[in-house]
């Protein structure tokens, strides 16, 4: 199956997020709280009381430690805390796809428009939320942010998954965000790429053959070996079960592997870029 999928959208409230939301509000509309009031007891903005309680926004732990003394002391915030999750993604077109990475046993990312979200530094990735159209407000971007951080736990979370990058050189060179987010953004590819579990292959600039031009290729083995692929474009996505398109892009991907830098090479071509900024 070829799945297509709609507009983008921002990340999506889950089960637990409502409940726990739920529960605040309800504790306290009991305590006769308004939630500017509430706000001053926790040190946070109405705003943020509201995102919270209707399961737009995580509640940090500050948040949840202040919380619980005013609201009753009863212990059941900071109790049901840890279990509150966003849903896996950051949006709803990219679920199935963030369920099965999850678990999966390999994952291949090629890229060539911007580093992948599993490898992005905080910086670089606020630079590029910052400059989506249409534009997301504050409250956006860090439900955005956090949802990110949540999937990169995978690269230290599963050690026997193995991680795959092949990277165009020219997404580094760009510069998103200014020198400072770059060199940052690279100093913590270079660390990614001293793990055990992950290989990072950059495709330099000047290629005469290059097998991925079609654009970029996310595939992924789960445990029971069944390959599924994602792709993304301006507007919405693919997510691929068709075993003979993924055969097409495993042979792509295999191709600019080949193409690629080893990925001894390519740890030394972005030390000398660090080294150039």
């Amino acid at each position: 199956m070829v799945a297509g999928t709609g507009g983008a959208g921002e990340p999506e409230p889950s089960d637990s997020m409502r409940t726990f939301g739920a529960m605040v509000q309800a504790l306290r509309e009991h305590t006769g709280l308004s939630r500017e009031q509430l706000g001053e007891h926790v040190r946070y903005s109405k705003h943020m009381v509201a995102a919270i309680e209707v399961g737009r926004r995580l509640p940090p732990q500050g948040f949840v430690e202040r919380a619980d003394p005013v609201l009753g002391n009863t212990g059941v915030l900071r109790r049901s805390a840890p279990h509150v999750v966003r849903k896996p993604g950051l949006a709803r077109w990219f679920r199935e796809w963030a369920r099965l990475e999850r678990e999966a046993i390999s994952l291949y990312t090629y890229e060539c428009r911007l580093i992948p979200g599993l490898l992005q530094t905080e910086a670089y990735a606020r630079a590029l939320f910052v400059n989506q159209l249409p534009p997301l407000s504050e409250e956006q971007i860090e439900a955005q942010w956090e949802a990110r951080a949540d999937r990169q736990r995978l690269l230290r979370e599963r050690p026997n998954t193995a991680f795959s990058f092949v990277l165009e050189e020219h997404v580094f060179l760009r510069q998103m965000g200014g020198t400072e987010v770059t060199r940052e953004q690279i100093d913590h590819v270079l660390e990614i790429a001293q793990l055990p579990n992950v290989a990072i292959q950059i495709m330099p600039q000047l290629r005469e053959s290059h097998a991925g031009l079609a654009g970029p290729i996310q595939l992924l083995e789960t445990p029971e070996n069944n390959w599924f692929a994602y792709n993304e474009a301006q507007r919405g996505a693919l997510f691929i079960s068709d075993q003979k398109e993924i055969s097409v892009l495993q042979q792509r991907y295999a191709r600019m592997c080949a193409q690629a830098l080893s990925p001894e090479d390519s740890v030394s071509l972005l030390q000398r870029m660090r080294g150039a900024l």
